[in-house]
C-alpha cells in the first residue's frame, strides 16, 4: 500500500512540474516576443552548449557511423546493391541518428547542468534575492539557455552528420571495398535539400525542449541537496522521454503525414 501510495504521489509531482514546464515555455517565448535578451549570459550559455559538447558529440557520431556502416554494407553488397550504401547512411544520419543521438548527448550533459545549476540557486534562495532585486529569472537565466540550445543544437547536427558520414567512408573503403567517390555520389543522389532542413528543424525543437525541461526542473526544486540530486535525475529522464516522443510526432509530420507536400516545394 506504501508503495502504491508513493508511485502515484511521485507520478503526480512529475505530472504538475511537467505542466509546470509548459507554462514556462510559454513564458519565455512571451518575454523572447518582448525582446527581453542578456547577451552575455547568452554567449556564456551558447560556449557551455556547444564547444565544450563538441567532442563528445563528434565522437558519438563517428563511431555510429561507422557501426551502422558495418550493419548495413555486408547485406546491401550480397543484394548486389553496394552502391546505395553511402546514401542510405545519409538519409538514417539526417532524418534520425545526428539530431537524436546529440540531443541525447546534450540532455544528458546540459539539460543536467541546466536543473543542477538553477535547482541550487532555488534551494539557496538565490532566486528569491534576484526577484527582491527586481531581476526576473526568466530573463536572466532560462532565456540564455532556451536561445543557446536552439542555436547550438543544430550547428552540432549539422557537424555530427558529417562526422557520422566520414566515420561510414571509412569503414566502407577500408573494409568492404566501396570506392569513396561511388560513396559520396550515393549521399548526393539520395540525401535532399529537406532532408538537412528537417534535421535543423528537429534539432532546434529538441534544444529547446531540452532547456525547457531542465530549467523547469531546477526552478521547481525543493528539498535542498536531496532535491537538486533528484530534480538533475529526472530532468533528464524526462528530457529523453520527450525527445524520443516527439520525435515521433516530427517524423511524422515531416515523412508521413504533411511531410510530402512539403517535400515537393524542393
Amino acid at each position: 500500500m506504501t508503495s502504491d501510495t508513493t508511485s502515484k504521489s511521485g507520478l503526480g509531482t512529475w505530472s504538475q512540474r511537467l505542466l509546470a514546464a509548459v507554462f514556462l515555455g510559454g513564458q519565455a517565448m512571451v518575454h523572447l516576443l518582448r525582446g527581453k535578451i542578456h547577451w552575455r549570459n547568452t554567449r556564456e550559455q551558447m560556449a557551455a552548449v556547444g564547444p565544450d559538447s563538441l567532442f563528445i558529440a563528434l565522437l558519438t557520431a563517428v563511431f555510429v557511423g561507422a557501426v551502422f556502416t558495418i550493419q548495413v554494407a555486408r547485406e546491401f553488397i550480397n543484394f548486389g546493391a553496394g552502391n546505395l550504401v553511402g546514401g542510405v547512411l545519409a538519409v538514417a544520419l539526417t532524418r534520425e541518428l545526428s539530431p537524436v543521438l546529440t540531443a541525447v548527448i546534450l540532455a544528458g550533459r546540459v539539460g543536467s547542468a541546466f536543473a543542477a545549476e538553477i535547482g541550487t540557486m532555488r534551494v539557496t534562495e538565490q532566486i528569491d534575492a534576484m526577484l527582491m532585486l527586481r531581476t526576473d529569472p526568466i530573463d536572466y537565466l532560462v532565456i540564455p539557455r532556451l536561445l543557446a540550445c536552439c542555436l547550438m543544437l543544430p550547428i552540432l547536427t549539422l557537424l555530427s552528420l558529417v562526422t557520422g558520414m566520414l566515420g561510414g567512408l571509412l569503414i566502407s573503403t577500408s573494409m568492404y571495398g566501396i570506392s569513396d567517390t561511388m560513396f559520396l555520389d550515393s549521399a548526393r543522389n539520395l540525401l535532399g535539400s529537406w532532408d538537412i532542413l528537417s534535421a535543423m528543424i528537429k534539432a532546434c525543437c529538441f534544444g529547446m525542449l531540452i532547456a525547457i525541461i531542465g530549467c523547469s526542473w531546477g526552478l521547481t526544486t525543493t528539498g535542498g541537496a536531496k532535491g537538486v540530486g533528484q530534480s538533475t535525475t529526472t530532468a533528464v529522464v524526462t528530457a529523453l522521454l520527450i525527445i524520443f516522443v516527439s520525435n515521433f510526432f516530427l517524423s511524422w509530420i515531416m515523412f508521413q503525414g504533411t511531410g510530402s507536400a512539403l517535400l515537393q516545394g524542393f
